[in-house]
This record gives structure tokens, sequence and C-alpha cells, in this order.
């Protein structure tokens, strides 16, 4: 079984070599990641008339193979999907510090990759880690990760994949797992999660800034929000509770509205039926 693990925080993030050793034992591991830090590019490619991909041979320790690419998560997923790196039955992208819950999974590069593995016939695991200060929008940085637990959210993502990969489904699937910032013997479980309408901290404003020197120019300073409490059945707030949470992401599906007569009408004096 071949394994590629990827992440959105760039081929030297700790948490992506700590990922990958743990699932070494499961399989052959190959690690494709970006060249640099992808976070919120959710599952963008980018332009592809534009772009000339780089990919680089890298060294990581105690994994057999892995390569950097100058591309988005998403882009490795990807190039994997075409063969470039060999067949691959699973993806695992992560582990990503920040929990990923609530609407931050729409712009989660770590979600995104999991979700196109998805799109070319592979299941996806993303794992996520909460930090100190909660994050904002799923992100966390440097000033965060102080005493990170990676091998608590690696054991997690590792069993999780292990399970998986005993019977992997006929449809794929994406598994989003979230986990508490904490050892492994404190954390009190796990859960079917629901996805949550907010992370546990937020971007509560953003507004125009003139640049000194510059006419017509802004920048946009934003403000982070105070963490609050979430919904108990929420993602957030199962790992606020102390447990990981588990949510299978299902693909976008059209839903059927009855509100909507003023645009069909509009739609249908312009085109007809």
């Amino acid at each position: 079984m071949r394994i590629l693990v990827t992440n959105d925080d760039g081929i030297d993030s700790t948490g992506l070599h700590v990922l990958a050793r743990h699932l070494v034992p499961l399989g052959d591991v190959v690690i494709v990641a970006p060249d640099r830090e992808y976070s919120g590019f959710g599952a963008a490619l980018g332009t592809l008339h534009t772009m000339e991909p780089s990919v680089q041979r890298e060294t990581v320790e105690g994994v057999p193979e892995a390569w950097s690419v100058s591309a988005p998560p998403a882009m490795c997923v990807f190039f994997a999907r075409l063969g470039v790196f060999g067949p691959v039955d699973l993806v695992v992208s992560g582990i990503n510090p920040g929990i990923n819950v609530g609407r931050a999974i729409y712009h989660s590069g770590t979600v995104g990759a999991a979700l196109t593995a998805r799109n070319g016939g592979m299941s996806g695991i993303a794992v996520s880690q909460s930090v100190i200060g909660g994050g904002v929008e799923g992100q966390g940085w440097d000033e965060m990760l102080i005493g990170q637990e990676w091998d608590t959210a690696a054991a997690v993502a590792a069993s999780a994949a292990e399970g998986l990969m005993t019977d992997l489904p006929d449809e794929p699937v994406v598994v989003n797992i979230n986990v508490p910032n904490c050892p492994i013997d404190e954390i009190t479980g796990w859960r079917h999660a629901q996805v949550g309408t907010v992370p546990p901290r937020t971007i509560a404003s953003a507004s125009l800034v003139p640049r000194e020197g510059y006419r017509n120019s802004f920048q946009v300073e934003m403000a982070w929000g105070d963490g609050g409490d979430l919904e108990p059945e929420s993602d957030g707030g199962t790992v606020e509770d102390g447990a990981v949470a588990v949510t299978y992401l299902s693909r976008f599906l059209p839903e059927t509205r009855t509100d909507m007569a003023p645009l069909e009408k509009h739609l249908g004096g312009l085109l007809g039926g």
C-alpha cells in the first residue's frame, strides 16, 4: 500500500515529518509537499497556463522518499493522480497547526489536498491539531507552536489510516480529523462531529489603511477576534472538550430551493422556458 503525505505548510514543516514517520510502518510512504507555505489555498491548483512547476528531491529523516513541488498541496496531489510519483492508494495531509473546523475547512489547503485526492479516485485523510490561542481561521504560526504535541496527532492519524487501509471503500472518502494539543493519554476519546459554522478564533474585522507615499493605495488591516464557546456537537466544540473530532466530508451537491422564483423568472425572460 502506497501512501502519499502532503501538507499546506511546506516541506520543512515539523508536523509533516512527524506524520510521515508515523505512517512508514504502514506501507510505502512518499512525501510530496509544497516547497513553501500555502496555508489558506484550499483546493486551488494555480494558474495552469502560466505556471511552470518544478520538483526537487528532498531528504527527510526516517522517510524513504520525499519531493517538494513549487505548487499548492492540491496540485501535489493532482500530479500524484497523474502518476508523476508512482501509484498512490491513500493521501494523508497534515499535520496542520491549527484545527480546520467550521468555515475554515472551505479555505484549508490541508483539507483541500484530501478533497483533491477524492476527486482523483483516492481516499484522503486531513489531520489538524489545536495550537496555543486557538489559531486564526484554521491557521497557527510560529509563536503558537511552543510545546506542540505533534506525536499525538500523528499517532491518531496513523491509527485512522491503518484502519482505513484494511478495507478501502469503493467510493473514496474524505476524513477530516482534528486533534487536541495534549499528550495522547489526556485525550478523552473521539466522536463523530458536525461541521460547525466558525473556527475557535476568527478574523473579527478588516479596514483599509492608506499607504504612506502612494496615491489611492491601501493596505488591509485585520484584527483577530477573541475565542468563543463553540457548540458541543460541532467539530471545534469536540476538540475544545478534549476529544478527537472525526468528520466525513460530503461532495458538493445541488440543493433544492423554493425561494428562487425572482431569479428564475428573470432567466426565463431572457432565455425562455
